[in-house]
């Protein structure tokens, strides 16, 4: 319980009608939680207006309520009204659970690829170097045991500041978060005070939320913009975007990179199926992680280890012994010792990239084939780029459903093969039903050859008409050789 004028410390305010001295015993934004106590702050959503709900939260018990633009009949409750309700909900957030972030070292990770692997990583390395960590990931949030599934990249500010609560709890040091542009856009970092932002990359994606590149850009350097001066950025000196990004940050900055001059350099020795050797500042070391994208990934993660006095040989003794993040170039040998690769790939960049280091390692003598689709109620303008970059860089291509959502999946695909070289047509078949096209693929398979299978990587559910059906691309896979 809180004090209502203490959690609205720092808020923008437009107008307050009725006592600030009121006792609060929950903040919340979903009318159907509030009950006698509670605080209400009134979201416009998407799909929905949380301005819409306020009778209601105040028929259920709520004592005050934050809002942006509604006539409050009950006069009875303090009325709070604020430029932008999300900004006022994550700063409200971080005072009620006592500005957890302040007591804790947050790492934000973000860009178009690499988040997932990176975070995960730092979370692995750190928990095995003594180092009490927690993590918050598209694919799920972990700590002191704890391991739950994670609905958004980046959750609700309220949600976050109750993980990181819970973590301080539990003596963790460090928690390593994934930043989304959608989470930046949507205020919901806002509040959080963190230890070290990093920037991966950043390429074509989201356009169908942000409409342009440049907004898209804008809002990740948000991110950088908010950092302080006692923390600090680690950026790849690789991405043309890096330096924009820390324009006017006032945070200290470190660069790492695989092609340029940076802080922290690591450089591909050796590469094949099983893994890469690597070198990193002068020490080589051999890790089960496969492509230069994972050697981005890597050193991001070096950088940030080194950072917080971790000694290099310690680092590299665990890096050594990483293996890939469910879905991220997870490989699956099969039966008759072809080689089947599930990947998250889901924008043009990070499918070139996957294909491009298949190429790099293949013999040219057997048989590459790549499955792929793009979601549905998305960016529209990357569908015919991921066409054109799996035709360009494979023997065959399957094209078939990914998370249609309420799009027709056919349509989806003629999507994707809009300009589509009429050199390539020989190597295309169109198989809707996703398990199908997967078992088709693993059907050609002989000795030697090579599946793709992009887009889902770990995902469990494929999002058809409104409903999740449980699906994953790994078990289909296994499924297939049974």
């Amino acid at each position: 319980m809180k004090i209502l004028k203490d959690i609205i410390y720092g808020i923008d305010l437009d107008s307050i009608s009725g006592s600030t001295n009121l006792i609060i015993k929950s903040i919340e934004f979903d009318s159907r939680e509030v009950k006698d106590g509670s605080l209400f702050i009134a979201i416009k959503g998407d799909n929905e207006d949380g301005h819409t709900f306020i009778d209601k939260a105040i028929e259920s018990g709520a004592c005050a309520v934050i809002y942006s633009d509604y006539d409050i009949k009950d006069k009875k409750v303090t009325c709070i009204r604020t430029p932008n309700t999300r900004k006022s909900l994550s700063i409200i957030s971080s005072n009620f659970y006592e500005n957890p972030s302040k007591k804790i070292k947050l790492v934000g990770i973000t860009g178009t690829n690499g988040k997932t692997t990176v975070a995960t990583i730092l979370y692995k390395l750190f928990n095995k170097a003594g180092i009490k960590s927690g993590l918050i990931s598209t694919i799920n949030i972990q700590y002191a045991g704890i391991k739950t599934r994670n609905h958004n990249t980046t959750p609700d500010s309220k949600q976050i500041n109750q993980l990181l609560k819970k973590m301080l709890e539990n003596e963790i040091k460090f928690c390593f978060m994934e930043v989304s542009s959608h989470g930046i856009d949507q205020c919901r970092i806002n509040g959080l005070k963190f230890y070290c932002g990093v920037f991966t990359n950043i390429t074509h994606d989201h356009l169908d939320y942000h409409k342009s590149f440049s907004s898209y850009r804008n809002v990740k350097k948000k991110f950088f913009d908010g950092l302080t001066n006692d923390s600090f950025a680690i950026i790849n000196s690789d991405d043309k975007n890096s330096k924009f990004m820390v324009q006017n940050c006032l945070s200290k900055i470190q660069t790492f990179g695989v092609k340029n001059l940076a802080d922290y350099n690591i450089k591909i020795l050796e590469i094949d199926f099983s893994g890469m050797l690597l070198k990193i500042n002068g020490k080589e070391f051999w890790t089960p992680l496969i492509g230069e994208f994972n050697a981005s990934n890597l050193i991001a993660v070096f950088s940030v280890a080194k950072l917080a006095g971790i000694k290099t040989i310690e680092i590299l003794r665990i890096l050594s012994k990483t293996r890939a993040i469910n879905g991220r170039f997870e490989i699956l040998k099969t039966p008759n010792n072809a080689t089947v690769i599930v990947d998250y790939a889901h924008t043009p960049n990070s499918l070139e990239n996957v294909i491009n280091t298949v190429s790099h390692i293949r013999t040219k003598n057997e048989l590459f084939i790549t499955i792929i689709g793009c979601g549905g109620n998305r960016d529209l303008e990357k569908r015919a780029k991921m066409g054109k970059i799996a035709l360009d860089g494979c023997d065959k291509v399957i094209f078939t459903s990914d998370n249609p959502r309420y799009e027709d999946p056919e349509k989806i695909i003629n999507d994707m093969l809009l300009g589509v070289d009429l050199i390539n047509l020989k190597k295309i078949s169109k198989i809707i039903n996703r398990r199908e096209a997967i078992k088709s693929g693993c059907s050609q398979l002989n000795p030697g050859d090579i599946l793709l299978v992009a887009g889902r990587g770990h995902e469990t559910h494929q999002e058809i008409m409104g409903k999740k059906i449980p699906f994953n691309d790994v078990k289909i896979v296994k499924e297939s050789f049974n």
